[in-house]
């Protein structure tokens, strides 16, 4: 989605988001976004799976070529996802194409082909503020649900509500530029769980922050990052625990770092 937030004052840079001994690894996360640059620098290629593109009018692409990134938004999205998570496995859904706007049909069925690859995560650094949009979102939802999936999804943007983070079975997420990179805050104290992060992306050096992209997207992407390294944690130790309540037992009530152990 647009970044419409703006930051603050540069700072120091956060110390690096490592979560104590995990790192994503045997999780699979979709990143529904502009695809890829597996190029870059930031990018591990050696962690990406086939992925898909997706446009408004029904039209598939498959391969590299097909979720080559046009746009840079969701090479920094997955940047900053897989920094955190290096292990995971990473399917790149491409919606995006020469603008970041895309249909409610092309996300839907990004969705639903997400679930076909079997995925933990799906990250949606995006939303819709068309309530009309909520009905098909409800169905895809359900159905990722139901497979296993976990949906993170940008809940408000600029103020306005975003579909479909702010539906329930959905990890929302928000913005709060007080909150470091290795950190975040429960706001909800509901079966609706939301959640507010930082909106810096992977830092690039010797470019400054206002120079970079930044704003809920990345918040989304922090919290998706986080959320492999607990899903690699619940599997390892075998824990009984659901992704949702091992992020409010981490969450950052205390200023304390989200790698503290579950208790």
């Amino acid at each position: 989605m647009p970044e419409l937030s703006q930051p603050p004052l540069p700072r120091p840079l956060d110390p690096p988001p490592c979560l104590s001994s995990y790192s994503g690894d045997g999780v699979r996360i979709a990143v529904i976004d502009s695809g890829v640059n597996p190029r870059h620098p930031h990018i591990d290629a050696s962690r990406l799976l086939p992925g898909i593109a997706i446009y408004p009018g029904q039209r598939k692409e498959y391969g590299e070529d097909a979720t080559m990134d046009r746009l840079g938004h969701g090479t920094a999205v997955m940047a900053a996802i897989q920094e955190k998570a290096p292990a995971a496995l990473y399917v790149p859904i491409q919606v995006f194409n020469d603008s970041l706007k895309t249909s409610k049909n092309a996300l839907v069925q990004a969705i639903e082909w997400a679930i076909t690859q079997r995925v933990h995560l799906i990250n949606l650094s995006l939303g819709s503020t068309n309530p009309a949009h909520a009905e098909a979102l409800i169905t895809a939802i359900g159905s990722a649900r139901q497979a296993g999936a976990t949906l993170i999804a940008a809940q408000d943007v600029g103020g306005s509500i975003c579909y479909p983070g702010i539906l329930p079975d959905v990890v929302g997420v928000t913005l709060d530029w007080d909150i470091p990179c290795t950190s975040y805050q429960v706001l909800s104290e509901n079966e609706k769980l939301t959640l507010s992060a930082s909106g810096y992306p992977r830092a690039i050096p010797g470019v400054p922050q206002r120079r970079n992209l930044y704003g809920v997207s990345f918040s989304v992407a922090q919290i998706t990052g986080s959320s492999a390294c607990f899903l690699q944690e619940i599997r390892e130790r075998g824990l009984s625990s659901t992704l949702e309540d091992v992020l409010r037992q981490k969450a950052d009530a205390s200023s304390a770092h989200v790698s503290r152990s579950l208790t």
